[in-house]
């Protein structure tokens, strides 16, 4: 049964007026009358009065890139192709509780300080004592939203009974989190283990509760706000078949039903994969030795584990539509398909992991649907994850308890072209961990440039050379563009709320002889 139009408060949110003029101009009202109820409140309530306040669902995968997407047919189908595709969409920091605290706060890294998977710096623990009772959940549920997390939640959450604040309905995913059999979750405070029955599968068992939270909630007056997190494609475990005729051991795990759906599928090879001459990049690139056949051929045995797991993500997120569609709800449903981080598979030398510059690691997916979005839009300018707490913020019409970084991105898919100009902080502050330098880099339009602890840089023009393969920090003719862009980038690595929000003239272009 459909559920009764909320009312929802007379305070009108950008995103609520945003969303109002358009549907008075495809009922032909003048646009005298639409500029009247931008500035006459009582106009605006009354047009407020008429809304229902969308329900929220954000599915994230763990460790996708943007170039799998084209095996998702049903994601593309359902969502892409019904409201908006950012090709330019970044993450901040490319780990995923570094990432994924991100999204909770709408903070740059350097300002939520989780910035590793562990303590001290990082993790459950870390998030919990900085930001446990302030982050996007605690807001939504303080305006009225009921909110659901279903998944891998951060890194290092042990199961304990507890529910975080925020949460009315809990089923996390941890220790062993991305263990696909054998796994335990904690449902609302009760820790349930899952065995080995093809029943089990993880993925498969997160969709089942997405479609159970749907039916259930979606009927009822309070709106509703859910975290849908899969852990595919990230390496899993244990197959259920020690010696499966495809061996995805130390691989993603795809359900059984998918096993061999991708076994003849080649390995992308771009210009840089298994680059030849890594001489302009950091001591680290270049002590990594060329890849071996052996080594090529473990890249692309992953790859097509990584292929076949992320069929039941996609399967699943047919299943929640078809839920959503089925409540009536759909159409007042804002649904937002998006990863943490991206990952290698070969290029710059990398087999796999995440963490660096490169557009192979921070480049991740981002499809969005929903009201006030365009259908079948096509976005080119920058995002980043920290812009998704903001969006849904300015959607849920709620009140964030700390200043965010990024910004909403319902009038950028109405209006695609108006954030041109806008620079993005990559980053990876000291204290992750990770067995590299840390650094701090700034993405244009058209330019990647990157400071490194050690004192190393690079700096590459992505318009002449989109797969990194010659950096032009010690380039004469680029001397102008790197002294702008390492002043700019001293001012976001500090930045703080607008002052990370900028769209300051492009760069300069090198010089010619």
């Amino acid at each position: 049964m459909r559920r009764q139009r909320r009312r929802i408060p007379r305070r009108v949110t950008t995103f609520r007026r945003r969303l109002f003029i358009p549907v008075l101009a495809t009922l032909g009202v003048t646009v005298a009358l639409a500029v009247a109820s931008e500035t006459h409140p009582a106009t605006r309530g009354q047009a407020a009065a008429t809304q229902t306040r969308p329900n929220l669902l954000v599915i994230e995968s763990d460790d996708q890139t943007v170039k799998s997407m084209r095996v998702m047919a049903k994601v593309n189908s359902l969502i892409g192709a019904h409201g908006a595709t950012f090709k330019n969409n970044f993450v901040n920091f490319s780990l995923c509780c570094p990432s994924r605290s991100t999204f909770l706060t709408g903070q740059y890294a350097h300002n939520h300080r989780v910035v590793s998977n562990k303590p001290p710096n990082g993790g459950f623990d870390p998030f919990e004592a900085l930001h446990g009772t302030n982050n996007l959940a605690v807001w939504l549920h303080d305006a009225g939203y009921y909110t659901g997390m279903i998944g891998k939640y951060l890194n290092g959450y042990t199961n304990q009974p507890p529910v975080p604040p925020g949460w009315s309905e809990w089923h996390a995913a941890a220790p062993a989190a991305q263990q696909v059999y054998n796994y335990p979750l904690n449902n609302n405070g009760t820790v349930v283990h899952y065995g080995t029955a093809p029943t089990a599968f993880k993925q498969d068992v997160l969709t089942r509760k997405a479609v159970d939270f749907v039916d259930r909630r979606a009927p009822q007056a309070k709106p509703f706000f859910l975290w849908l997190t899969y852990t595919a494609p990230h390496i899993g475990g244990p197959y259920p078949n020690p010696n499966p005729p495809f061996d995805c051991q130390y691989a993603a795990i795809p359900a059984p039903r998918h096993a061999h759906a991708f076994d003849s599928e080649p390995l992308p090879q771009p210009p840089n994969f298994n680059e030849a001459d890594v001489s302009d990049k950091p001591a680290e690139i270049q002590n990594r030795p060329r890849l071996s056949a052996g080594a090529i051929a473990d890249i692309q045995r992953r790859y097509r584990c990584e292929l076949e797991s992320l069929l039941s993500v996609d399967e699943g997120v047919k299943k929640v539509v078809k839920a959503l569609a089925a409540t009536g709800e759909l159409a007042n449903t804002l649904i937002v398909y998006t990863s943490d981080n991206g990952y290698f598979h070969g290029a710059h030398r990398i087999p796999g992991n995440k963490g660096h510059i490169y557009e192979e690691s921070i480049r991740v997916p981002l499809e969005m649907r929903g009201p006030g979005i365009p259908e079948g839009v096509s976005v080119s300018d920058l995002a980043i994850n920290a812009d998704l707490a903001p969006t849904i913020v300015d959607v849920a019409n709620a009140s964030p308890g700390l200043v965010m970084d990024g910004r909403s991105l319902i009038p950028v898919a109405q209006q695609p072209g108006i954030e041109r100009g806008r620079e993005l902080l990559i980053e990876e502050p000291s204290g992750s961990g990770l067995p590299w330098p840390s650094f701090e880099a700034i993405r244009t339009e058209r330019y990647m440039y990157a400071e490194y602890s050690t004192g190393e840089k690079e700096l590459y023009d992505r318009k002449i050379d989109p797969y990194e393969l010659q950096s032009r920090h010690n380039d004469p003719a680029y001397a102008a563009v790197k002294a702008e862009l390492a002043d700019r980038l001293h001012q976001l690595q500090t930045c703080a709320g607008p002052t990370c929000r900028v769209h300051p003239p492009p760069p300069p272009g090198p010089t010619t002889p």
